[in-house]
Parts: C-alpha cells; sequence; structure tokens
C-alpha cells in the first residue's frame, strides 16, 4: 500500500491522515490513537506531531512500513529527570 499512495494531508477537524491511494480510495489515520500507541514522552510525541503537520506522507510511510517505533526511539533523545541527577 506504500507503494500506492498519491497524496497525504492532515485534517485538523478529525485529528487524522487522509491518504488517498492511486486506486481512488482514502485511508484515514487515527493519529491521536497511532500517537497513544507509540510515543512514550513529550519528545516522541513532539516528533509525530512535526511528521504530521510537515511531512505526512513520512509519516504514513514509517507507519505502514513498521520503523515508526525505530525511528522514534532514534531521533528523539530523552533522559528521565531521575537520571540527570
Amino acid at each position: 500500500m506504500k507503494n500506492n499512495i498519491l497524496s497525504c494531508e492532515f485534517n485538523i477537524d478529525t485529528a487524522c491522515v487522509e491518504v488517498k491511494l492511486t486506486n481512488g480510495s482514502v485511508v484515514s489515520i487515527d493519529c491521536i490513537a497511532v500517537e497513544n500507541e507509540y510515543a512514550n514522552n513529550v519528545y516522541e510525541v513532539s516528533e509525530l506531531d512535526y511528521l504530521i503537520y510537515n511531512e505526512p506522507i513520512s509519516y504514513v510511510k514509517l507507519l505502514l512500513s513498521g520503523k515508526l517505533a525505530d525511528y522514534l526511539r532514534n531521533s528523539t533523545d530523552y533522559t528521565p529527570l531521575s537520571e540527570m541527577r
């Protein structure tokens, strides 16, 4: 499916990324559900928000490829406060 993506756009009213496919179908991805599943801290939430607003096609491709968790782990730097002392 990721190779059949025609366009992606975030719909702020539904909090979903709407994906238009080359065969004419439209898939709606619930960004809040994805965030609840993958984001473990505010830095990962922020990174997801960046992708949703600025690079929705990359967001969809990472999600569909199963690499979103790895991407978040590698692109965010999070050190819990308890470890900083």
